[in-house]
């Protein structure tokens, strides 16, 4: 599995400018690259309650089927974030697109600080498969609890991806959390962080990264726009699993319905 990391400094509320810095990142991705993935809320940036109703963006809007237009043409898969408008309710969300379409929407269970009143949070966990490997989506302070990445390990999820906010002085804690994540799941997982400065005089940390299931950091950027191209050697999951396996080990099963679904997505509700 061939990944692209793209950590970009984006603007709030400026969708345009987002869009266009997406579709441009698709179209000169590198060769034979799997998934691209890009920071939390890249599309519409962070939102607050004076523009949430005219920037979120619903799921069919031209900037989403821009980039399904994007992924068809370079025949890869996007995980890329939004401010979602859904009927008039708002979340946090990222999306799997892949060449066919949106194949996984995930919307943020764990709000930060302040985003409660301004958007919801989700109801439940899902995976995906895409070329032989099945994916889970977190989103940034999601990774701060055990629970969520148990939940989408618990759905077979082998690679994590989770798209970032994360702001100074806080650059730290998800590079430990998402180790700690890949680690006691036996997972690979991915984080893209946003850099630069957001509202607020916010400066976002960067220092995206791959784990690999033994907990070992692969790859760290560090706090400046970049991208990395790596290629994940999906035997390692076996290999950490070998001797011991914490998911057939564990003695408390998370609770909440399973649902699977006939196009092959996994999902967890929360109970």
């Amino acid at each position: 599995m061939k990944l692209e990391l793209v950590q970009l400094a984006g603007r709030d509320g400026d969708t345009a400018y987002n869009l266009r810095r997406t579709l441009d990142a698709i179209a000169h991705c590198a060769p034979g690259v799997d998934i691209i993935v890009f920071p939390e809320a890249q599309v519409t940036g962070f939102l607050n309650q004076q523009n949430i109703a005219e920037q979120a963006l619903t799921l069919d809007s031209p900037s989403i089927l821009a980039i399904q237009q994007a992924a068809h043409e370079r025949q890869v898969a996007v995980v890329v974030g939004l401010i979602e408008n859904d009927g008039g309710q708002y979340y946090n969300t990222t999306l799997f697109i892949t060449p066919e379409g949106v194949q996984l929407g995930y919307r943020k269970t764990h709000l930060w600080v302040s985003e409660p009143g301004l958007v919801l949070p989700g109801d439940r966990y899902g995976t995906v498969a895409w070329r032989g490997v099945r994916i889970g989506l977190l989103i940034c302070y999601d990774t701060e609890f055990p629970e969520t990445a148990r939940a989408v390990a618990a759905l077979g999820a082998e690679l994590i991806l989770v798209t970032d906010g994360n702001m100074e002085p806080y650059g730290h804690v998800h590079r430990t959390s998402v180790t700690a994540r890949a680690q006691e799941n036996q997972v690979f997982a991915v984080v893209v962080n946003r850099v630069g400065e957001g509202e607020d005089n916010t400066v976002f940390a960067g220092g995206s990264a791959v784990v690999d299931p033994f907990g070992q950091v692969l790859l760290e950027s560090g706090r400046q726009e970049c991208r990395h191209v790596i290629e994940l050697d999906m035997t390692q999951l076996a290999d950490a699993r070998a001797l011991y396996h914490y998911q057939a080990d564990q003695r408390f099963q998370l609770p909440g319905e399973r649902i699977e679904h006939a196009d092959g997505r996994r999902e967890l509700l929360i109970p």
